[in-house]
């Protein structure tokens, strides 16, 4: 039997994005609700994936190291072992071009492959275009966090955070 996942962007969805680039230990604040919301999906059998654009690694802000330590910090605040992490260093104007950074979905389809993950009963919660079009090219539902899409795509479903996601997930 295949596994259901529930794909998570980092910040803006698990911790708070107030800079534009959280990597410094001392700047990783859960956003409310956030612990709660991920014992609930993982009790309910959901694999719990961390999928996240780094460009700061690209423009040498902080290091993949740093990006690993935030997430580590992030499951020790909210007492959730995370079942993995997918991070793309790249950004268009400082590296290559990758398919591995959202909107496109080779991050997701790499977990796919490697957990057996079944894309329909699979979710992707993000804060961002990029996120609601990489969960769509993997073929899973999407879920929008946060204000009202100034993009225009508001995903499968919108949420106000990750504790409402859930309860959209669960229901």
């Amino acid at each position: 039997m295949k596994n259901k996942c529930v794909f998570l962007d980092r910040d803006g969805v698990l911790n708070s994005d107030e800079e534009y680039y959280t990597y410094r230990s001392e700047d990783v604040f859960l956003i409310e609700g956030v612990a709660e919301a991920l014992q609930k999906l993982q009790k309910a059998g959901y694999l719990l994936i961390v999928i996240t654009n780094q460009a700061g690694i690209a423009q040498k802000l902080y290091t993949a190291n740093e990006v690993k330590t935030v997430n580590r910090l992030i499951e020790e605040l909210s007492g959730v072992t995370l079942d993995d992490l997918y991070f793309s260093p790249h950004h268009p104007e400082h590296s290559s071009r990758s398919l591995r950074r959202k909107p496109d979905s080779l991050m997701i389809e790499k977990a796919m492959a490697k957990h057996d993950i079944d894309p329909a009963q699979s979710w992707m919660i993000g804060d961002r275009l990029s996120d609601v079009q990489a969960g769509r090219k993997a073929g899973v539902r999407t879920i929008f966090i946060g204000e009202k899409a100034k993009e225009g795509d508001l995903g499968d479903y919108q949420a106000k955070d990750l504790s409402e996601a859930a309860g959209i997930i669960l229901s």
